[in-house]
């Protein structure tokens, strides 16, 4: 589908494809970010088949020059994703007698599984209006409720805040996590930690050094078997944690070494010849992204696997010299201990009804993430201090 609109009064023009391949590449890479969920990654998800989702992108043309370039997604979003304990009980009991209770579509810019980034070259005001103005089209013609900017950080906040004048309300969101990289070696790393937590990491190795054997293979891209492994670990994942946003088919890991093949890395940690841990990065000349990990829970807390997983990525990200470990969302508590900044990221949404969009205000005040991640809602009264 390839849709093209004019905006006579900004001497704009927007196009709107779903598949990024329609796209000249290089338009593209001209004005999105540097990044490496780009456009190859953008590729990978649209040939992997994410049923949840349906993607559009829009490019934004001043002349044949393109001037701004906006990642979407569709999806029916669950307003009940940053519930857990006894609300996501309660919640789960509404939805076995209404099933859609809680489920909204929503037209969302940025990525499912990660930070949002916009590319735009001049004119900020006048490049958003024009995407705001074709997401109100998708949206009408797809019955949309709401359009959301996902994830969106502190660099973001001039050119989006201006929202919450057309009707969007701006809420935290999770934070992402990452850390500076600048140790000669995971020694000088452990002095930088407090002492409980260097004594806890000393006794989790200890325990599990020379004790038992644990192989780590680094691959680009895995053979069939591994990558079977690999998969029922990361499903497992998923369902042991109820907060998952995407559950990603089989081929997004089979092409995603294929598009990009620069920058993918599979960590495998296996016991006996059997896998008990990887994970999957995307890395750069500077930056490893901790992206998707797996854990063999019948063996994980005996070998204290995600402690052992941590300290052999910080090694390697070392001795290749990255500069910054970014290690994504949820799981708050032990990242802080290990060291890891909290990165603040932002939500801009609006209820397309005007009438309802107070009930969506009240929504996000009683959903906030901190309500329901005790770390969060510490780092939060320590920043205030």
């Amino acid at each position: 589908m390839k849709i093209s609109r004019r905006h006579e009064r900004l001497s704009l023009r927007t196009r709107v494809v779903r598949k990024i391949e329609d796209i000249p590449a290089d338009d593209w890479k001209n004005i999105f970010p540097e990044t490496l969920e780009g456009y190859d990654f953008f590729r990978t998800l649209d040939e992997s088949g994410l049923d949840q989702f349906s993607f559009y992108y829009i490019m934004v043309y001043k002349k044949k020059k393109p001037v701004g370039a906006v990642p979407c997604f569709l999806m029916n979003y669950s307003l009940d994703t940053s519930i857990s304990g006894p609300l996501r009980r309660i919640s789960n009991s509404i939805k076995r007698i209404m099933p859609n209770i809680f489920s909204i579509r929503t037209l969302i810019c940025g990525i499912p599984m990660g930070p949002g980034r916009i590319g735009i070259d001049g004119h900020p005001d006048k490049v958003l209006k024009a995407v705001l103005r074709r997401l109100e089209r998708i949206a009408r013609k797809k019955r949309a409720a709401i359009i959301a900017f996902k994830d969106f950080g502190h660099e973001y906040t001039k050119v989006l805040d201006p929202l919450q004048k057309e009707g969007f309300v701006k809420a935290e969101s999770l934070p992402n996590t990452e850390m500076n990289v600048w140790f000669k070696d995971f020694e000088e790393y452990m002095k930088t930690l407090s002492y409980a937590t260097r004594y806890d990491l000393k006794r989790k190795f200890k325990k599990v050094d020379g004790h038992v054997k644990i192989d780590l293979e680094i691959v680009g891209t895995p053979d069939e078997r591994d990558l079977s492994e690999i998969y029922r670990l990361y499903l497992e994942m998923g369902i042991k944690h109820e907060m998952g946003f995407e559950i990603l088919p089989i081929g997004f890991f089979k092409n995603i070494p294929k598009n990009m093949p620069k920058h993918t890395k599979f960590f495998l940690w296996k016991i006996d010849g059997r896998l008990a841990a990887f994970l999957f990065c995307l890395v750069s000349d500077e930056v490893l992204m901790d992206y998707y990990i797996g854990l063999d829970y019948t063996v994980a807390h005996k070998y204290h696997l995600y402690f052992i997983k941590f300290r052999d990525v910080m090694n390697w990200c070392i001795k290749h010299k990255i500069k910054r470990y970014e290690m994504g969302y949820t799981g708050y508590e032990p990242k802080k201990r290990l060291g890891f900044d909290l990165v603040p990221q932002y939500i801009y949404a609006k209820l397309r009804n005007r009438m309802l969009r107070p009930v969506l205000k009240l929504l996000v005040q009683l959903l906030k993430f901190e309500n329901f991640d005790p770390t969060l809602k510490q780092a939060k009264r320590a920043k205030k201090k």
